[in-house]
């Protein structure tokens, strides 16, 4: 059993993976953002692009099924349906470019994509636009393309979503919501075309335990254990080297 694991993983994957999805579950948790963004660019570089894309959102799947029934009740549904139906219906598109694209554009693609959105966070940048059913369809078909070839759409989610009023729990319920209504459909699209093969859905499932545990210590903290500002401030910083290491990392590692 633990050969066959271990077989999942090469060389050090397996503790790298480890370290990573627990981080990632603590700010999955906290404030429901961040954790494929942790991921990606790091699994890219030890399983390959395309089963990067299961596992990552196999592993967000598990979390959002955790949290979406501490959250639907603050969910705004007028926002996000038109949102999670164009997300599901650009999906087949980032497939496409998944198989299309090598392993070593899409992490730099990846990369670029966190340090810009951290960029846009640290500036305090806001979306200015209408927020109505077609400016949240457009967003969400740009999300679920870019979630079907990175497994990173969160970035054009957030900052639409960020961008209004909504008390801290509306926009936690939305993020968390959000994912729950399209990941499932997106592990089913790429296991069926065989972009990807069930060995990253084993990843996923040796790997979701720790990001539950994760997610549930990140839970505590958005409860009430922790600065919400500390918190942003520190996962901001963490994704930006992370993405900065995956734009630089020919360059750091050789």
């Amino acid at each position: 059993m633990i050969s066959a694991i271990v077989s999942l993983f090469a060389g050090i994957g397996l503790w790298t993976a480890i370290g990573v999805t627990l981080v990632a579950g603590l700010m999955r948790g906290f404030a429901g953002f961040g954790s494929a963004m942790l991921m990606a660019p790091i699994f890219a570089i030890l399983f390959g692009s395309a089963d990067m894309v299961v596992t990552v959102v196999a592993i967000e799947l598990v979390v959002s099924v955790q949290l979406f029934p501490q959250v639907r009740r603050h969910a705004d549904w007028k926002t996000l349906t038109p949102m999670s139906i164009a997300a599901c219906a650009a999906m087949p598109l980032g497939v496409w470019l998944l198989a299309s694209i090598d392993k070593g554009t899409i992490v730099t693609a990846v990369s670029a994509i966190i340090v810009a959105f951290v960029a846009m966070m640290w500036t305090g940048w806001k979306y200015r636009g209408p927020r109505s059913a077609i400016a949240g369809s457009i967003v969400g078909a740009l999300s679920g393309a870019m979630m079907a070839t990175t497994s990173v759409g969160g970035p054009p989610v957030l900052l639409y979503l960020l961008s209004g009023n909504d008390p801290p729990a509306v926009n936690r319920a939305n993020i968390v919501t959000y994912y729950f209504l399209t990941q499932f459909l997106l592990i089913v699209i790429v296991l069926a075309t065989g972009v990807a093969g069930w060995e990253a859905l084993a990843r996923a499932v040796v790997l979701f335990p720790v990001m539950v545990l994760g997610a549930w210590m990140g839970g505590r903290l958005f409860h009430g254990l922790a600065s919400e500002r500390l918190y942003r401030n520190v996962a901001l910083g963490i994704l930006f080297a992370t993405g900065m290491f995956g734009l630089l990392r020919n360059w750091l590692i050789g």
